[in-house]
């Protein structure tokens, strides 16, 4: 079963994707995953990432591309893949078809778990992370016992600096304008499914399982 999990900032993508990989026994693969290992093995597509990376320049499609249809091709995508941060453009949405085509593959689907930006910039505004264990909260809907203390580890909870209402303003308006185009796209080819987001997390998880079962079968 090859996947697109799409969602915007503090949508519960992460949640939701490990769920996902537990359920269908599917690697969860983040463009930063493909390239940190593309460096790491050493590979001529690995070595030009890491020189635009070193320099600050950004990644060209072609190397990414490249990366991608490196990734795919390890065993462990065999039954399959959640992608998540690939593709950002419709150039690279053509090139992910022509990777799977290529292999004798197809997309099964893409999952939007989508979220209002008032609720996504209470979630965030609301966050907090423990600075010793890294566990996460929130002051509204899921608040540790004891205020500004992890229950797990008695470490301090802080809030990050990102995690303010005209940061995720603006992360939210980038995010909108650069997926807008990829919703449209993979509609058109029928594969898009939207999910809401608003609901509790486990009826999330069920309503991602439920769409993926049906294709499965």
């Amino acid at each position: 079963m090859q996947l697109i999990l799409m969602g915007p900032p503090a949508a519960g993508k992460g949640t939701h994707a490990a769920e996902l990989v537990k359920k269908f026994n599917i690697p969860q693969i983040s463009t930063g995953d493909m390239f940190r290992a593309a460096v790491k093995e050493g590979t001529e597509l690995g070595k030009k990432a890491a020189e635009c990376m070193k320099s600050g320049a950004l990644v060209p499609d072609e190397v990414t591309v490249g990366i991608v249809k490196e990734r795919l091709a390890k065993p462990d995508c065999s039954n399959g893949f959640i992608l998540d941060g690939f593709p950002r453009t419709v150039e690279q949405a053509d090139a992910l078809e022509k990777i799977l085509s290529d292999s004798g593959k197809k997309l099964d689907k893409v999952l939007n778990i989508h979220v209002p930006a008032e609720d996504l910039i209470e979630r965030a505004v609301g966050r907090r992370i423990c600075k010793t264990c890294g566990a996460t909260y929130h002051v509204k809907f899921n608040p540790s016992k004891k205020d500004s203390v992890c229950d797990n580890c008695g470490g301090e909870l802080y809030q990050r600096a990102d995690d303010n209402a005209d940061t995720m303003k603006n992360r939210l308006s980038v995010y909108e304008a650069s997926t807008r185009p990829l919703i449209e796209y993979y509609k058109k080819l029928g594969k898009y499914t939207e999910i809401d987001g608003r609901q509790p997390i486990g009826k999330v998880t069920e309503d991602l399982v439920k769409v993926l079962s049906s294709v499965k079968n």
